[in-house]
């Protein structure tokens, strides 16, 4: 039995109950595969559930308005993701009639929509013969045919979505790229694959040359840079509070934040102190709410976080009671911190 056929055999035998593989629906298939960019399944399936039932259909999720699409995306990460599903959702329901591209080729023109992502579209929805090249696909190739390329280096793409075109089963190519993807997912996993219960042990090169733990090669290193946040709750005699929406390009782009003092490393309490007197004079009395620091890891920052609470003397203007604050969309931290502190 080939490769292809083995895998697919497995997979049909151990595959997971996932609502994406029950339907063809490339509105429901496009939806998953958005949300399982650099996310985990257990992740995002809540999410997916939530967004199919509030936005059954494209023309749904095209009406809502941005607020609701990151407030309900809240605390997936990596939100550029839902504010091109949102702009997708608009461009497909009001220039294509609610109908999604039928073919790869097509579904590349979509914002959003990468090779992967329009390979697992075309193939899960159309049957169309394109393979799926994602990380749980370097593993696999990588370790069964000994390929040490770094996945990493700009020819790697090239070279495995050559080798996958030429396994991919051309009857079933769904199956295969399900399979494909869900046997990096669930067995041959990046720590300590149980190679001894693999369907490919007798003929995995990875194995037979004791270097499992040695593919895939990477050899590119993220860079991470570090910030330091101070965000202040701002409390008026009223009991409101203030936030902005962060406009700029970057991190958490038209997410809501209280204010905040950035520096360049971790400061002392008293010139953060001295720094907020400066920004708001009208001070009454503050409040470090965290003595230690809250660490939040994104993929090329680590943001090191300190909450104040301020009190202060003055109304704001336009400020937010806390049923008002938490109905908006906020980074994940800064929900995690309004969950915690009421007021």
């Amino acid at each position: 039995m080939n490769f292809s056929n083995l895998l697919t055999t497995w997979y049909l035998q151990n595959k997971r109950d996932l609502p994406w593989r029950k339907t063809t629906n490339p509105y429901h298939i496009w939806l998953s595969e958005i949300m399982l960019q650099q996310t985990r399944v257990a992740q995002g399936l809540p999410y997916y559930l939530s967004f199919t039932k509030a936005f059954p259909t494209v023309f749904d999720l095209a009406n809502a308005h941005e607020e609701e699409v990151l407030k309900l995306w809240q605390g997936l990460g990596y939100y550029s993701r839902a504010r091109n599903l949102h702009n997708t959702a608009k461009y497909v329901a009001s220039e294509l009639n609610g109908i999604f591209p039928d073919n790869y080729k097509s579904l590349l023109s979509l914002k959003g929509v990468g090779e992967y992502t329009a390979a697992a579209i075309a193939s899960f929805s159309y049957n169309e013969i394109a393979p799926v090249v994602d990380g749980n696909v370097y593993r696999v190739l990588s370790r069964y045919f000994g390929i040490e390329t770094d996945i990493s280096s700009p020819k790697a793409k090239k070279e495995f979505t050559a080798l996958a075109s030429e396994l991919i089963d051309k009857q079933q190519p769904a199956a295969f790229n399900q399979a494909i993807m869900e046997f990096g997912a669930l067995q041959c996993v990046p720590k300590n694959p149980n190679c001894d219960i693999c369907p490919l042990n007798t003929s995995c090169w990875a194995l037979a040359n004791k270097k499992v733990a040695l593919l895939p090669v990477k050899e590119k290193k993220t860079k991470v840079t570090h910030r330091y946040f101070n965000y202040l709750l701002v409390i008026d005699p009223q009991q409101k509070t203030i936030v902005h929406k962060r406009t700029q390009k970057g991190i958490w782009h038209n997410l809501y934040e209280f204010p905040v003092i950035e520096t360049e490393k971790l400061e002392s309490t008293k010139t953060i102190s001295e720094l907020i007197q400066v920004q708001f004079p009208e001070t009454d009395k503050m409040i470090q709410l965290d003595s230690e620091t809250v660490l939040h890891k994104l993929s090329h920052q680590h943001l090191h976080i300190h909450f104040w609470k301020i009190h202060t003397k003055i109304n704001h203007k336009n400020g937010l009671s806390y049923n008002e604050l938490v109905n908006l969309p906020v980074p994940i931290v800064i929900h995690n911190f309004i969950e915690r502190n009421s007021f």
